[in-house]
């Protein structure tokens, strides 16, 4: 069963609540149409509901009338929402007046329904900026427990008859957040890049800490930054398969770690790849999809105590139904942990 089944199979087995700030954009809503007709997921469109009512008509999407909307204008849903975020925001200064007009927003809105535990997850970003979705989300959701950063990993689906990964499946971590992690943040990024491969990939994560150098063949800062990502992560998640300093070839072919890292944990099959910055993860993965033909899907945002999927202002619907897939998928295994 290709990887998509599986996580749909998942998605369908264990029905999350998702909800969709951008509930009046005309891809959102043929996503959402398509999940509610298949029954992946409930689903909260945030919006005006007389224009979603009307473009549902128009589009002809006929599942619509089964989603739940949320009017971001409507004095009811102001009054339950807003109290929840002066609480989290009046130490930075907020008002009870600047709370209630934050919470019309219907970014903010979608992360305090999470927050408050009336939805599982959000999707958005056709319309809004990365800065924009991610703004709410850490002012709102914050991180998990133990984890103070926030990082994108992508799903790498390589081509059949690829002997990498776990059934052609590897994690890429970070590629789309942040630009030069320290070794705090990298080995945070190590054990949430884990858990993704756990929630999304259905395989025992074996992480590799990658580098310019296998097991001190090379010495510079950048080197110790990696050695001591590597400690650190061994501390926040002792059960976790992971080592490093690795180079890639050493980490991802049996016969290279057996010269190179013989008393290696990984021997040559890693599955989950961080890098040690975002220049290097961010080409490491578009090179892996250009040349070796691999499908990339992300970025997944991973960190935050619940599951807010950034979208491309660029995306399809399909890619906004698969989204809405993984966050449900990433809700499961939120509550699993």
């Amino acid at each position: 069963m290709k990887l998509f089944d599986q996580l749909t199979k998942k998605a369908k087995a264990n029905r999350q609540r998702i909800v969709l700030p951008e509930g009046t954009e005309s891809r959102t809503l043929k996503a959402a149409d398509m999940i509610l007709a298949e029954e992946i997921a409930d689903i909260i469109l945030i919006g005006n509901p007389e224009e979603i009512k009307r473009m549902a008509i128009e589009m002809e999407l006929h599942n619509i009338s089964k989603a739940t909307i949320a009017d971001p204008n409507d004095n009811h849903i102001i009054d339950r929402y807003a109290p929840l975020l002066y609480n989290l925001r009046k130490h930075k200064g907020m008002t009870e007046e600047q709370a209630r007009l934050t919470t019309a927003n219907p970014l903010f809105l979608g992360c305090l329904m999470v927050k408050a535990g009336d939805a599982d997850g959000e999707v958005a970003g056709a319309q809004n900026t990365t800065g924009n979705v991610l703004r709410a989300a850490f002012q709102v959701i914050k991180t998990r427990p133990g984890i103070n950063v926030v990082s994108g990993a992508f799903l790498m689906l390589l081509p059949e008859g690829l002997p990498y990964g776990d059934n052609g499946v590897l994690v890429f971590a970070d590629c789309a957040v942040v630009p030069d992690p320290t070794a705090e943040e990298l080995a945070q990024i190590a054990v949430c890049a884990a858990q993704t491969a756990r929630d999304l990939a259905d395989i025992t994560p074996k992480v590799a800490m990658l580098s310019f150098s296998t097991k001190g063949s090379a010495k510079h800062e950048r080197v110790d930054k990696v050695i001591r990502a590597t400690e650190l992560a061994h501390k926040l998640d002792p059960t976790l398969i992971l080592d490093g300093e690795l180079q890639a070839d050493a980490a991802l072919v049996p016969s290279v770690a057996h010269k190179k890292a013989p008393d290696g944990l990984l021997s040559g099959q890693a599955n989950v790849l961080v890098f040690p910055s975002l220049e290097v993860g961010n080409i490491a993965y578009k090179l892996v999809q250009r040349i070796g033909g691999a499908e990339a899907i992300g970025p997944i945002l991973q960190g935050l105590a619940a599951p807010v999927s950034d979208l491309s202002r660029g995306c399809f619907p399909e890619d906004i139904y698969k989204t809405i897939i993984l966050t449900c998928c990433q809700a499961i295994g939120a509550k699993q942990q």
